[in-house]
This record gives structure tokens, C-alpha cells and sequence, in this order.
């Protein structure tokens, strides 16, 4: 396994209430980084975009998120991921913002490298769409927080509920070749959390060369870093896997193609092909 496409949080969060930091440069690209708090009742984190546009992910708990020219009080409403879909606040580039903790919670400010962005804005659980994808042990349920209709410059974000004993990312696709339309190049990092929080599962990320084939053992709370190749994964029987997608590269569009080896397994699914297998 190459340590490289793994991180653990913190066992204790830093005094700011960072759990995770991982970079654009520690990703190993140049679009996507990501960073976890874990804030206590009153709590407060200043921070800005900086040449990035931000995601701020409630992942649980309540915040309230402020900038020089707009206010979100009390935003957030579920106990756990596992809990329905998110607020997130969406922040363009060059913005500062404070953000202060009113529950117990955990933030995720999930970034892409980016020069304009869009209109800073709230975006609310009513406005995410939900689908069950996927068949059989490879169904799971996709939440739309941040795709290709809504406003941004690079930034995808997507969560994923996979039950228990299934599989994710499946059939195993990529999107590492900037060839639209055909495929685009996308960036991307799993953050994982699981249901009871003991337990595993395992990803994949390989390409069909063999340069890189990691297959590591996904925990509650880690981040698997994926710069190329395929990169399904699957979760043991007992458990649920959460994870949070974040994506971003030079087109904002989702060009896949799958591994030709597996593609077969899905194509008696109605309908296949119109939409990436998160």
C-alpha cells in the first residue's frame, strides 16, 4: 500500500479544531483539498478560501458561518451523516469567513483550486436530490449536493450511503484523461465514516498498468486520496459506509469510463450509462 493515498485523522482535534488537512499539493494534484473540524459548543474557526471555492459540509451538529457580507445562523439539523442530507455554505474565492460551532459538530471544508467561482450561497436539504443507484449488493444511495447544474467553477461534491455488504464506485470507473467527451480529469478524495464506527471495508485504487494498485482497509473517519486509476469500493456485512466525494479538475464535466474488464456487470442495469457511478 503506498501511505501516500491514506489519511487518518487526529485522535484530538488541534487547538482550532482541525481533525484532517490535506492540501492540493499532499493530494498529489492541483485541484482538490480537504479539511475536517471538530468544534465544541461555541467554538470558533477564521479562515479564508484563499484561491480556492469552498464547500463547507455540515457533516453533523449546528453552526453559523459568517462572512463580510452575509450571515447563516444555526444551519444544520442531523446527528450523524447517516441522517439525511447536509447543509452546505458555498464560498467563492478570496472570501474570510468565521465560522462558530453552536452544538457539538463536524465541519468539512471541501476545496478546489479555482479563479471567479460563483455567488456565495446556502444550499439546503430540500434542494439535494437523492437516487438509488446501482443493483443487487452494488446499490447505494447518491445525494446530490453539488453537481454539474448548480452553480460553480470546478468543485463536485457528492455523499454516498452504501448498506451493508455492498458495493460502491462499482463498476470500477475513472476519470484521469483529459479527453472530453469522451473522459475528463477529475481530481477526487473519499472521506469515509462508517455505521456502528468499529467497522471496515476495503478500496481498490489501481490503474489497468499495474504503476499503481492499492487496495487499503477503509476505517471510520480516514480519507482515501485517489489521483488516478479505478477505485471501487466495498463494505463488510453489519456495517454502513458514508463517504463524501469531492471532485474538481480544468472542465466541470463527469466524463467516466469504466474498467473494461467489469463493465459487463452492469450492463443489464436500466438505465446504465447516463450518469457516473458514484
Amino acid at each position: 500500500m503506498a501511505p501516500s493515498i491514506v489519511r487518518y485523522p487526529a485522535e484530538h482535534p488541534q487547538s482550532d479544531g482541525t481533525v484532517l488537512d490535506v492540501t492540493r499539493e499532499a493530494a498529489g494534484g492541483k485541484y482538490v483539498s480537504f479539511r475536517l473540524w471538530r468544534l465544541a459548543p461555541d467554538q470558533e474557526v477564521e479562515d479564508d478560501t484563499g484561491d480556492e471555492e469552498v464547500g463547507l459540509v455540515v457533516l453533523s451538529g449546528k453552526v453559523s458561518v459568517h462572512t463580510a457580507a452575509q450571515s447563516w445562523e444555526r444551519i444544520g439539523e442531523r446527528d450523524n451523516v447517516f441522517e439525511g442530507r447536509p447543509y452546505v455554505v458555498y464560498l467563492p474565492p478570496h472570501t474570510s469567513f468565521r465560522l462558530k460551532a453552536v452544538t457539538n459538530c463536524e465541519v468539512a471544508r471541501a476545496g478546489a483550486k479555482a479563479e471567479r467561482g460563483a455567488e456565495s450561497r446556502l444550499i439546503t436539504p430540500e434542494e439535494i436530490g437523492e437516487e438509488s443507484r446501482g443493483e443487487a449488493n452494488a446499490q447505494r444511495t447518491i445525494r446530490h449536493v453539488l453537481e454539474a447544474d448548480s452553480p460553480a467553477e470546478h468543485l463536485f461534491l457528492v455523499e454516498v450511503i452504501t448498506p451493508s455488504g455492498n458495493w460502491s464506485s462499482y463498476p470500477p470507473h475513472k476519470h484521469d484523461t483529459d479527453d472530453p467527451p469522451r473522459e475528463t480529469y477529475l481530481e477526487e478524495t473519499y472521506y469515509h465514516r462508517m455505521r456502528p464506527p468499529q467497522g471496515f471495508g476495503f478500496q481498490r485504487v489501481y490503474t489497468r498498468d499495474g504503476a499503481l494498485d492499492d487496495a487499503v482497509v477503509i476505517e471510520d473517519g480516514m480519507l482515501v486520496m485517489v489521483p488516478k486509476g479505478y477505485h471501487p469500493a466495498v463494505v463488510a456485512p453489519g456495517y454502513d459506509l458514508y463517504y463524501l466525494n469531492v471532485m474538481a479538475g480544468p472542465v466541470r464535466e463527469w466524463r467516466f469510463n469504466d474498467d473494461p474488464d467489469h463493465k459487463w456487470v452492469a450492463e443489464s442495469w436500466r438505465p446504465y450509462g447516463a450518469e457516473a457511478p458514484s
